[in-house]
């Protein structure tokens, strides 16, 4: 059964003006998977961190947690999709990042037929060619019905 989430819909940016404001849904596939996609929308000129970065000396990178539960198991990692790199002389260093609407997906396998909840928070950090903005921690909470 094939089943859609995005009521939860898009959360408020933490800031007035914050260039990224996130969504989140689930749906399962035939072989019983549920794919959790959190997806981002930033306004034009404005990046985000890709989940890895080739050092610890410059901006933060997108972070994802999911709250451990005995609802699911974690099928695999978290993808992204494929970042941009390029040296960035504001941090003179190579970056990896992400504009437009990137959209990360997390493969998980229930454990049962009941409905249940994936939370977590995403911490990222975004900048654009003048200025970075302070790293947001977004909490999410996708309820997931049952098969």
């Amino acid at each position: 059964m094939l089943f859609t989430l995005s009521f939860l819909g898009l959360l408020a940016p933490a800031h007035p003006a914050a260039p990224v404001v996130w969504s989140f849904g689930a749906h399962a596939q035939k072989d019983g998977v549920v794919v959790v996609e959190l997806s981002a929308q930033l306004e034009d000129g404005w990046h985000m961190y890709a989940t890895t970065l080739p050092s610890a000396d410059g901006p933060l990178p997108t972070v994802f947690r999911f709250a451990p539960s005995s609802s699911f198991s974690i099928v695999g990692e978290l993808h992204e999709p494929d970042p941009v790199e390029e040296y960035d002389p504001n941090f003179a260093m190579m970056v990896r990042y992400h504009s437009g609407q990137p959209r990360f997906v997390l493969e998980i396998k229930p454990s049962g037929d009941a409905p249940f909840v994936v939370a977590g928070e995403l911490e990222y950090m975004v900048c654009n060619e003048k200025t970075c903005l302070p790293p947001v921690t977004v909490p999410f909470r996708i309820t997931v019905p049952a098969t």
